[in-house]
Formats: C-alpha cells, structure tokens, sequence
C-alpha cells in the first residue's frame, strides 16, 4: 500500500484551553510511521483535557486519575492498516514540559511518538527495555529529548 499523507495521522484537537500545532503534530507522526516501518499504516491522534483522559484512565485501566498518553490498539479486523488511538492530555503535557523546563510542542511530539510506539507493539512493562531504546533512538533523532538543564 502507498503511504497517503492526509491518511498517516487524523489529529481531533478536543480542547481549547491550549494552542496547538495540529498540522505539526500530524506530520510529526507520519515521520515517525515512516521510520518505524508503518508507513502504510494509519492512526488517530485525539487532543483532550484532563477530565476526559482521567475517565478514560478510569474505564479502561482502573486508574482514576488524569494520565499524560494513552494507546488503543484497534482490532486488526476492524479497518486494514489502521493501528488505533492515540490519546494525549494536552494539561498533563503542559504541566509535565514545565516541571522539565520544557516546552509543550516538545511534550506532545515525546507522547505522541509514546502512543505511536505502544499502537506498533511496543510495551515498556513487559519489553526489558527494548521500547525505551528505540524511544530514546528516535527523540534523539527528532531533537526531542528532555533539555540537560531539566534532567535528573
């Protein structure tokens, strides 16, 4: 299947608190697609707040607290090439990029790129460290990685 750029990502922006870059974010993810073999593949990227991810955390995890990322695979069966959702807390990644000194388009590229990874396979808890290493690979690659001044 040919890569189709208007079909790599979908980014919903569901909030309206903060301003954000969707094209970026969806041309950011149609990169990483690319570099990951995914190219053919396709997911969406919903932008949201921390009351409508902290349900999510509720529902499906049994977490009932806001969370910066979540994943959700789709059923391979449900549409050819199509990964999932990618769910991101666009307040949990503001707060996170300030704690870091940080900024928030940094954030969302780093949970995006998060989600992405976990819609391909990958799993941090169970992988001995192998998504951590392709995760920090590619925010190397992307410049994304955490400024020295906030590490540690």
């Amino acid at each position: 299947m040919k890569e189709d750029p208007d079909r790599s990502c979908v980014v919903r922006n569901l909030q309206r608190r903060y301003k954000v870059d969707a094209r970026a974010l969806k041309t950011f993810v149609t990169k990483v697609a690319s570099l990951v073999g995914a190219a053919d593949r396709w997911a969406t990227l919903a932008l949201v707040g921390d009351a409508r991810i902290q349900k999510l955390n509720r529902d499906y995890r049994g977490y009932d607290k806001p969370t910066d990322v979540l994943s959700f695979t789709a059923d391979p069966s449900y549409e050819p090439g199509y990964l999932g959702d990618i769910v991101i807390s666009v307040e949990t990644a503001d707060r996170q990029a300030r704690r870091r000194r940080s900024n928030l388009k940094r954030e969302l590229k780093v949970l995006a790129l998060h989600g992405f990874l976990h819609l391909i396979g990958y799993d941090h808890e169970t992988d001995n460290g192998e998504m951590r290493r392709v995760e920090y690979r590619l925010r190397r690659r992307f410049r994304i990685t955490t400024p020295r001044a906030a590490a540690g």
